[in-house]
């Protein structure tokens, strides 16, 4: 499945913000003085790349295809699971932001907040990716119908086509690099 490719080559990118993320947090950690400017840039990375346009296709498209034509894991929870970890994801961003606006009112101890959801976050999404790679992606894969894969690629196909066109990749795989440079390649 082409999607599948395509969502799998997205979470790579996810994981390399992860890393980056990982990486403002150890150094805000080691010097309160961190600059923290960067940190609406991944959230924002986060609430647009990874959340609404790459887990909308899995919620839109994926997982409510494989709710409806998998029984065995609607029944188990599987995909109800994966459901439940993005909106975890979603919680620790939205307070991540509460917690870099209290920050930024003068309120140092708000820099352990900042940290802690940050790195829940990338701690959730590491696992998460793992179980959507090795196992969520090689159900749909091996147990949709041809008609349900056809489908979810087509889908899929034209979310991508959409992106294209505003240059939604272009812009995050941009920052992405931006920030890979100024905080992993030093």
């Amino acid at each position: 499945m082409e999607s599948i490719k395509i969502m799998v080559e997205e979470h790579e990118n996810i994981r390399r913000m992860l890393k980056v993320t990982r990486k403002v947090c150890y150094d805000l950690m080691l010097d309160p003085k961190t600059d923290t400017s960067d940190f609406p840039k991944i959230i924002d990375f986060v609430r647009t790349y990874a959340d609404k346009h790459h887990h909308g296709k899995e919620e839109d498209i994926l997982f409510t295809t494989m709710n409806r034509e998998i029984e065995k894991l609607a029944k188990a929870g599987a995909i109800t699971g994966m459901y439940i970890e993005h909106d975890m994801g979603r919680l620790y961003m939205n307070n991540l932001e509460k917690a870099l606006e209290k920050f930024k009112g003068g309120n140092d101890e708000w820099r352990l907040d900042i940290i802690a959801n940050a790195i829940s976050y990338t701690d959730l999404l590491e696992r998460h990716i793992e179980k959507e790679n090795t196992a969520m992606y090689k159900f749909a894969v091996n147990m949709l119908d041809p008609d349900s894969k056809s489908y979810v690629d087509n889908k899929c196909r034209d979310i991508e086509k959409k992106a294209v066109d505003v240059g939604l990749q272009d812009k995050y795989l941009g920052l992405l690099k931006e920030l890979e440079n100024k905080y992993l390649h030093k």
